[in-house]
């Protein structure tokens, strides 16, 4: 309810003339709990025809289900994010990517090849430092719960196919024969379990034969259980162990053993319950990643899941989902539609009302986040390709982890939209690949600390494929350390910074300090080779390597003087000295890619990575005119197209850039262009990134601090002149929200983890404004002048920045 109140307070400090009345008609509707008002959803009128553009995703990080929502025939499709093929179990060939033999000569032999000819192809590059890959593996369907309705075959009425982001609750309705039904699916963190409850308004209406199904890349036993069956087994290619289990659960009727092993029917049922769990033999551990037999622990979930009652299970599921999805509110001017969200979509933006488009983008918003809810939870996998959802034994690009922008797109939202402890299984997954990496930096270029190049699984791949377009970037480590470093920024956890953030910074930083090379002039320190993603030919220090290596080591050497480490801090202070920073202004007025000056003003790829600098960096600054202009004519000349995810960065870049009417147009074409019916991004195929990207640059359009400044509405664009924002996160550890109309701020809450200055950016400080401590109301001093305003803040307390109208005064 933050934003509606924080509309309310907006406009009644205007002097609107509402009356008494609604005034304390809306002071009601503002103190009631937040699912009186329209929650933000996703729904569809029918069920899904396809996979990929019209299921309803539901899961708790560990575990994803599709919710297709057929009428007499359904298909729950469910996945478990450790259920891969390929690895060390699949046969002594798999190497983690790693060579047995040193790779330093032929390192050697392709950096002195470019220094004489000052560029390679890919193909020719690829034949020297490229491998081919083995049992690399995918990540797998884990199957499928099947169900069968008998009697409910033929048309249907009023059916309604729905997903509440703010519940985190899939539902399906609808009527037949006078009978209205009801399923309700959902995910639980707190108990691990696909949860589904089947209902209906008449008693003995629920009536269903039940099976699980496998694919048959793995063998499978199937055993009943009470009320239930087990399907275990091990997949064929590396014998990894797995486990599922359902449980029925049934009020009235009866429920009996179908001939079919492992099925059962329920005959005439007031309302079932079905919980559902799974799990693999996998532990996130090198070298074998081998752990605990799966069936004893979907037991023992099921068995806990059993003890508690469907509201109990209901009741644990939404607190824990609403606990993070609620931390953050938008209102962009939005009001509810009674189009399908496919209607909304394909009517976006010429066949909606304004407040119809504004509703889809906040929508959009609210998605991203939910997925990421959803599809990272401690005690899992980071969010993949595809968050955790997949329906396929070979899915697009393995469904793996690309760290050449991918995986660290997916995670572009945490901080910022308040979600800071979906990073948890980022970096427990980066964690674990310091060890190999080290064995890669090793045998790769003869180098200390620890490096993987562009793609990595849940296997420990930290070496090369034979894809002579995305096969190198050994600066990967360098941009998943950035993480780490924010993650310290936005919260502040000095033990964080200390005892696990710094470490792997450093081990990075080691890798680099040893892997740099001095230029032609003997002075600049460069990458080499380098590749800038997917794009020409491999060079010595293109722009994103070198700027990537800036970004690492600067950040390090801002850690290492927060923990007093100077001597570290001073050698690299002497290092970023040298080093080429990556950042050239080109003929045309372009941002080079290369350090050479190849830029064509005709080339419309998808890759702008040197763009790095601007964002996700801060190596350029608002200050630097020059080099922001440079990144504005790269921008204009790459043009707004792209893939979902190409499209979702650029969003980003022109926030930076503060150019809001812009970044909103290009998130109004990856809306028309790269989204499908359910919202998901599609690159084409669907892959996730593109909707944490987007989410991500909708926050940056309202909210930046990558400064040593909290920029308030930086790239508003004009379609959200009005509007509010609750719980937005700043780096310095602190909270922001923020009401506006007519494009101008009206008001600003702050609550400040960290005893210290609070430093703002607004243009509501060159008129009449205030700086209240709350709930005091007493009034702070502040210091600086026109759009740079601070104060000192105290740790936990609550300030307010207002606008003062003339007849406030």
């Amino acid at each position: 309810m933050g934003t509606y109140l924080a509309i309310l307070t907006a406009w009644t400090r205007q002097k609107r003339r509402w009356s008494p009345s609604v005034v304390a008609l809306l002071s009601l509707f503002c103190s009631l709990p937040a699912w009186t008002a329209s929650a933000p959803h996703i729904w569809f009128d029918r069920p899904a025809q396809q996979w990929e553009g019209e299921v309803l995703p539901i899961g708790n990080g560990a575990m994803g289900a599709a919710v297709q929502g057929g009428v007499a025939q359904e298909t729950l499709q469910y996945n478990e994010k450790t259920l891969w093929t390929g690895g060390p179990g699949a046969g002594d060939a798999y190497d983690y990517g790693i060579p047995d033999q040193s790779y330093t000569d032929r390192l050697a032999r392709v950096r002195k090849l470019l220094r004489e000819k000052g560029a390679l192809s890919p193909e020719t590059v690829v034949k020297s430092l490229g491998r081919k890959a083995q049992h690399y593996g995918h990540y797998q369907s884990f199957g499928a719960l099947q169900l069968s309705y008998p009697g409910l075959d033929g048309a249907v009425e009023d059916y309604r196919r729905h997903l509440d982001l703010q519940d985190g609750i899939a539902s399906v309705s609808f009527r037949k024969d006078g009978v209205q039904y009801r399923r309700e699916y959902f995910v639980s963190y707190p108990d691990q379990v696909i949860v589904m409850r089947l209902s209906a308004d008449h008693p003995g209406k629920i009536s269903l034969q039940a099976a699980l199904n496998v694919p048959d890349n793995r063998s499978v036993k199937r055993q009943w259980r009470e009320a239930g069956t087990r399907v275990s087994g091990a997949l064929e290619d590396n014998q990894l162990a797995y486990a599922g289990e359902f449980h029925i659960e049934h009020t009235g009727g009866k429920l009996v053993r179908a001939e079919k092993k492992g099925s059962w029917t329920v005959e005439q049922a007031d309302s079932v319950v079905i919980r559902l769990s799974a799990a693999t033999g996998y532990a996130l551990q090198y070298p074998d990643y081998q752990g605990k037999p799966p069936a004893p622990k979907v037991g023992a979930v099921i068995a806990a899941a059993v003890e508690k009652k469907y509201d109990a299970l209901l009741t644990r599921h939404r607190a824990d989902h609403r606990a993070l999805f609620e931390r953050v509110a938008l209102d962009l001017g939005q009001s509810p539609s009674d189009k399908t969200t496919p209607m909304l979509l394909a009517d976006y933006p010429s066949n909606n009302t304004p407040a119809e488009n504004r509703l889809l983008e906040a929508l959009y918003f609210q998605f991203g986040r939910y997925l990421l809810i959803a599809s990272s939870r401690d005690g899992s996998l980071p969010a993949n390709l595809q968050g955790v959802w997949n329906h396929s034994k070979t899915p697009p690009w393995n469904a793996d982890y690309h760290v050449n922008i991918n995986l660290q797109m997916n995670y572009w939202p945490a901080e910022v939209t308040n979600l800071s402890e979906t990073t948890g299984p980022l970096f427990d997954f980066v964690d674990a690949l310091v060890e190999p990496g080290r064995r890669s930096a090793e045998q790769f270029y003869g180098a200390d600390g620890w490096t993987l190049f562009l793609n990595t699984n849940i296997w420990g791949f930290v070496g090369v494929i034979d894809w002579p377009t995305a096969f190198w970037q050994p600066e990967a480590g360098a941009w998943l350390a950035q993480h780490y470093y924010e993650h310290y920024l936005f919260n502040r956890d000095r033990e964080f910074l200390e005892n696990r953030a710094y470490p792997i910074m450093q081990g990075a930083t080691e890798f680099w300090l040893d892997a740099l090379v001095a230029g032609p002039d003997g002075e600049a320190l460069l990458v080499s080779p380098s590749y800038s993603p997917e794009h020409g030919d491999f060079t010595e220090g293109a722009a994103m390597s070198q700027q990537l290596v800036w970004d690492l080591l600067n950040n390090t050497r801002a850690a290492a003087l927060e923990l007093d480490e100077r001597a570290y801090a001073k050698k690299l202070s002497g290092v970023l000295e040298r080093l080429d920073p990556g950042l050239r202004v080109g003929s045309w007025g372009q941002l080079q890619e290369w350090r050479a000056d190849l830029d064509d003003p005709e080339n419309t790829h998808r890759h702008v990575s040197h763009l790095f600098a601007l964002h996700p960096g801060r190596q350029i600054t608002a200050e630097q005119e020059a080099l922001l202009a440079a990144a504005k004519t790269t921008l204009n000349a790459r043009g707004d197209g792209g893939t979902g995810w190409a499209q979702a960065w650029k969003v980003n870049l022109w926030a930076r850039m503060k150019e809001g009417n812009r970044a909103h147009k290009v998130l109004a074409d990856q809306l028309q262009d790269s989204t499908l019916p359910n919202l998901w991004d599609t690159h084409p195929p669907f892959q996730i990134d593109g909707n944490f990207g987007a989410t991500a640059g909708i926050a940056e359009m309202l909210l930046q601090s990558h400064g040593e400044t909290i920029h308030l509405l930086p790239a508003l664009p004009d379609a959200w002149a009005t509007g509010s924002v609750s719980g937005l996160r700043a780096r310095g550890d602190v909270t922001v929200s923020m009401a506006w109309q007519d494009g101008q701020l009206q008001s600003a809450d702050f609550i400040v983890g960290v005893d210290g200055p609070v430093r703002l950016r607004s243009d509501l400080f060159r008129e009449n404004f205030r700086v209240q401590h709350l709930p005091t109301r007493k009034v702070v001093v502040v210091s600086g002048e026109g759009a740079v305003r601070q104060w000192s803040a105290q740790a936990g307390h609550r300030y307010r920045v207002e606008r003062i109208v003339q007849s406030d005064e």
